[in-house]
C-alpha cells in the first residue's frame, strides 16, 4: 500500500512538472506570449537596454530616439507590437550575467553562446557576425594574409567577446593577448602603438578605420557561425513576442532592408586564410 501511494505521488508530480513547463527561447512559439498583453517590465512600454557609448552603425542619433541598425531594429519590434519605446543603459559586460534584469531585453552586438545561455534566454538571431582584424597602416602587422600570420602578434580584444574567444581559441597568439574593459581602452592602445592589432566585430572594425583610427587598416574578416540575439532575463515569456515580431520582419524583407541601409558597406572586406 505504501509502495502504491508513493507512485501515485510520483506521478501527480511529474503531471504537474509537465503542465506548468516554461516556453523555450529557441522555440519562437507565439502562444506562449499574447502580443496584445505581453508581458512588460513597465506597463507603459517596451524597455530597451544597450550599452553607452551606443557605437554607430549600430546606433546613431540621441538616447531617446536611437536610429542605427539595432536601433531601428528594436523600435520595429516595438511598433510591430504597437508599444513605445524606452531606452536605458546596460554595460555589456553586465548584461549576459545571471539575476533579475531592469529592462525587456538588451540589443547590443551580443552573440548568442551556450555558456551565456545557461544564464540569460535569447531572440532568434538578427545578425550572422563575423570577426575582424584592425591593425596601422605603417606597421608588419598590415602585410597579414592569415591567421597563422597573426600569431606573432600583440593583439588586444575587449573582456567577455567573442573577439577575445576567437584570439584565444583560433589564433592562438605566441605572446598572450591584451584584455581591455572596452573597445574605447583597445582603440587607445593601438593608437599608441601598445599593441599591433585589435579583434572586434566586423562592422565594428570596419567602422574603427574608416572613421574614429586615421591611419588603420583591416587586413581581414573571419566568420565564426555567429549570430547576434536580444537578450532576456532568463525565463522571460515575452522572448516568443519579440521572435514572432522578428520572424515577420525576416518574412517580409524589413530586417533584409535595414541591413541593407545601415551596414552592407562595413561587409565587404576579405576573409583572413586559415
Amino acid at each position: 500500500m505504501r509502495e502504491r501511494i508513493i507512485l501515485i505521488g510520483l506521478l501527480s508530480a511529474v503531471l504537474l512538472l509537465v503542465g506548468c513547463g516554461g516556453p523555450s527561447a529557441e522555440s519562437g512559439s507565439s502562444d506562449s506570449c499574447d502580443m496584445d498583453n505581453p508581458p512588460l517590465f513597465e506597463k507603459d512600454g517596451l524597455t530597451v537596454a544597450t550599452d553607452k557609448p551606443a557605437y554607430p552603425p549600430w546606433f546613431k542619433g540621441d538616447p531617446k530616439n536611437y536610429s542605427g541598425y539595432e536601433g531601428d531594429v528594436a523600435s520595429e519590434i516595438a511598433g510591430r507590437m504597437d508599444l513605445p519605446i524606452k531606452w536605458t543603459v546596460e554595460p555589456f559586460n553586465k548584461s549576459y550575467a545571471p539575476g533579475a534584469k531592469d529592462f525587456d531585453f538588451d540589443i547590443n552586438q551580443i552573440t548568442i553562446t551556450p555558456e551565456r545561455e545557461q544564464a540569460v534566454d535569447f531572440s532568434n538571431g538578427y545578425f550572422d557576425n563575423a570577426q575582424g582584424v584592425l591593425v596601422m597602416k605603417d606597421s608588419p602587422a598590415a602585410s597579414a594574409k592569415s591567421v597563422s600570420d597573426l600569431k606573432d602578434l600583440t593583439i588586444g580584444a575587449q573582456v567577455g567577446t567573442t573577439g577575445l574567444d576567437f584570439v584565444n581559441e583560433t589564433i592562438k597568439p605566441t605572446a598572450d593577448p591584451k584584455v581591455y574593459d572596452s573597445t574605447n581602452d583597445a582603440k587607445s592602445a593601438l593608437e599608441s602603438g601598445q599593441i599591433d592589432a585589435i579583434v572586434t566585430d566586423l562592422v565594428t572594425t570596419v567602422y574603427l578605420r574608416d572613421f574614429e583610427i586615421d591611419g588603420s587598416a583591416v587586413v581581414g574578416q573571419y566568420p565564426r557561425n555567429e549570430q547576434f540575439g536580444m537578450l532576456f532575463e532568463q525565463g522571460n515569456p515575452l522572448v516568443d513576442c519579440v521572435n514572432q515580431a522578428l520572424g515577420e520582419m525576416k518574412s517580409d524583407g524589413t530586417l533584409e532592408e535595414l541591413e541593407q541601409k545601415h551596414l552592407q558597406q562595413f561587409l565587404d572586406v576579405p576573409t583572413l586564410e586559415k
